[in-house]
């Protein structure tokens, strides 16, 4: 199979522009997407000339439906088979609503728009529902979360990366103990997270509920430290200790302090 990069570099249409990294991370997330007997919906946000688009009508083959999306109407031009151009903002609500409305669900979405704090995290919570499930979603340059011109800065509030940072956290939310930290439509929803140099890729899942544990094998945890183990436990001493070290750690979570580590 031809990759990405070998597409890439045999290129004579549009310019394309793209970090060179990007493009092992391009292959190992939309390998599965290639050539599939099926119609494959990606959607890049930004068209700039257009050339990215045509190296994905080559990547993922005959059946591949492709939308550019960008705020120039002299875009349009790049329309060709299989290509369609979408005029509106990223950052505007209501042209993402009436996107949702036009297009089917999406399997890939890219972007690579302005590159801007508030587009980009206006993209994702308005579009992430329009994504099928075993989709992915993929953010370029996301290297401007650190750039000021572009609304970034480390430890600052409101960049993307400080964003998908709360998304790990909404992954865990069904392990929560803290009354304000529940499920979210991304517990149940959001798969997997991976970070790069100036991409973060989110993978979707189908809706999922509360993770189970299982067993399988025998178990032979019955040996003399496990018992006096169990038996401590079950004293009362340890239980009323127990408990009021979980009580402790509530109230220092409340007060954001770091909570005491209990064993068992």
């Amino acid at each position: 199979m031809i990759t990405i990069k070998e597409y890439f570099d045999a290129h004579q249409g549009n310019m394309i522009y793209k970090w060179a990294h990007y493009f092992d991370i391009y292959e190992r997330h939309f390998k599965r997407f290639a050539n599939l007997d099926r119609q494959v919906v990606v959607v890049e946000i930004g068209v700039l000339n257009g050339g990215s688009l045509q190296l994905w009508k080559k990547y993922f083959g005959s059946k591949v439906l492709i939308y550019g999306i960008d705020i120039h109407a002299d875009c349009l031009k790049y329309q060709e088979d299989q290509i369609n151009i979408k005029i509106g903002s990223s950052a505007d609500a209501n042209f993402l609503k009436q996107l949702k409305e036009e297009i089917p669900k999406i399997d890939i979405l890219i972007d690579d728009g302005s590159h801007r704090m508030n587009h980009q995290i206006k993209a994702f919570v308005n579009l992430w529902d329009h994504v099928n499930e075993n989709g992915c979603y993929l953010v370029e340059d996301t290297h401007t979360s650190y750039w000021n011109d572009f609304g970034g800065g480390k430890g600052r509030s409101g960049t993307f990366i400080n964003f998908s940072k709360n998304l790990v956290d909404s992954i865990h939310a069904w392990y929560s103990e803290q009354a304000y930290f529940i499920n979210d439509k991304y517990t149940k929803t959001l798969s997997s997270i991976h970070y790069y140099d100036s991409i973060v890729v989110f993978e979707k899942c189908p809706l999922k509920s509360k993770p189970v544990t299982l067993k399988s094998g025998i178990d032979t945890t019955t040996n003399n430290r496990i018992i006096r183990h169990h038996n401590i436990r079950k004293s009362l001493v340890y239980r009323f200790t127990y408990q009021a070290l979980r009580l402790f750690n509530k109230l220092l979570q409340f007060l954001k302090i770091r909570g005491v580590i209990l064993n068992g």
